[in-house]
């Protein structure tokens, strides 16, 4: 199949520049194309992560991608999407972000031949104002920036020089990339059209009508409701480790509804058309498995995080839900327990009425004791059996936790103040 046909069946496509010549550039040779991200922050969250997979099938299909670290336009700032200005950040914090999203990068799709990993800070950072003003500023109408979205969409509220001028940088990205690396192809989202046919304009101006640039974009994701796609009550679902632990990834893919399962595998997994329709024949006919989200979570686990962080998460989600917590590793406590309800307690050893009732889980003893003698009160793990049993840190957490739960679900984390 065509990366372009395959683009397509997965619903990758929002537009194209010259579908006709790209589909026959993709047959003709091994294709260089970008795509690029700002390092306004210090990690991706999985909205980014949709057009750096389409970068990672045109590398299966043997392309090859340039992933390009904005530390020249993130001085700037993307003003697509934006209602009002960015707050700019220091050069040295965006060097720092660049950085951690490059390791990010090399974590995702490794340091291999077929990937290159670059930064516009590079050149960017070589063009002094005249010649910026010479080289590149003669080649755009004010009139043309002026009708892009981006910028038509701020008018209103105002725009600032600095990120009216942010797509002539994102063009010399383009050009850059074109004459050096031998790169065809820009892909990005669909708020990126503006800046990406800015780019294709350059080069013509700078190599001729008929030099063979092209662009293309992605949808935006919206889940079946309407709604923004990556978001969840805590916010947005990093990739991160430490902003978003593999467990809650895990349970962010393992929760998606039906009528949205299948888009996202298209989406964000590498199995095959053969494997999708039939997870998509088991949404319909045994939806009560949730076979499709159960792989949908394992691939995009695995892929952000690994084989063993898979394990982790699925362990934890077997322990709430299914079994015990006594079993849990110190890491799968923190992940399955530490953005829970949690409560500072003393070392001190006391029997689980006033231990209860001290830490303010129970409000009163009478309402301990009546909930323990009930069987609804586990400690560890492990149902309380008595009103004067000793309550002890869990097995596995090194002395730093109690994990308490009242009934089914309700959990808290006590932390051990030593």
């Amino acid at each position: 199949m065509n990366i372009i046909d395959e683009l397509s069946w997965r619903g990758a496509v929002n537009q194209m520049t010259d579908e006709e010549g790209l589909r026959k550039l993709t047959e003709e040779k091994s294709v260089s194309l970008y795509c690029g991200v700002d390092p306004t922050g210090d990690s991706m969250h999985i909205g980014h992560l949709i057009p750096f997979m389409m970068l990672k099938r045109f590398a299966l299909a043997g392309h090859h991608p340039y992933v390009v670290i904005g530390g020249g336009t993130g001085v700037i700032g993307d003003p697509s999407g934006r209602k009002t200005e960015r707050q700019l950040q220091t050069i040295e914090k965006i060097h720092e972000n660049a950085e951690k999203l490059k390791a990010q990068f090399i974590h995702l799709f490794g340091e291999s031949s077929n990937i290159s990993f670059v930064n516009n800070y590079d050149w960017l950072s070589k063009i002094d104002l005249l010649n910026f003003l010479r080289d590149y500023g003669k080649l755009f109408s004010v009139n043309t920036m002026l009708a892009k979205e981006v910028v038509a969409s701020r008018l209103e509220a105002g725009i600032s020089f600095t990120e009216f001028s942010y797509q002539i940088l994102q063009s010399i990205d383009f050009e850059h990339l074109f004459t050096h690396n031998d790169v065809q192809l820009q892909i990005g989202g669909a708020d990126q059209w503006g800046n990406i046919t800015a780019g294709i304009d350059t080069i013509h101006k700078m190599h001729g009508s008929d030099a063979r640039a092209y662009g293309l974009t992605i949808p935006l994701m919206l889940k079946s409701d309407g709604t923004k796609f990556g978001k969840t009550a805590g916010g947005a679902v990093w990739l991160d480790p430490e902003k978003t632990s593999p467990f809650e990834f895990y349970q962010f893919w393992l929760n998606q509804d039906d009528a949205d399962v299948i888009k996202y595998l298209k989406y964000f997994t590498f199995l095959s058309k053969e494997e999708i329709d039939a997870l998509e024949e088991a949404v319909k006919t045994e939806p009560e498995k949730r076979l499709a989200q159960r792989r949908l979570a394992e691939e995009v686990t695995t892929f952000v995080h690994s084989p063993e962080a898979l394990k982790e998460a699925q362990n934890i989600t077997e322990a709430l839900y299914h079994g015990s917590i006594a079993d849990l590793t110190e890491h799968e406590l923190t992940q399955a327990f530490g953005k829970m309800p949690t409560v500072d307690v003393s070392n001190e050893e006391k029997d689980v009425v006033n231990w209860l009732v001290d830490s303010t889980i129970y409000k009163s003893k009478r309402q301990a004791r009546e909930d323990i003698t009930n069987g609804a009160v586990t400690i560890n793990g492990v149902k309380v059996q008595a009103l004067d049993e000793i309550v002890v840190p869990h097995k596995n957490s090194n002395g730093k936790y109690v994990i308490v739960r009242k009934g089914k679900k309700n959990y808290t984390l006590a932390r051990i103040q030593k």
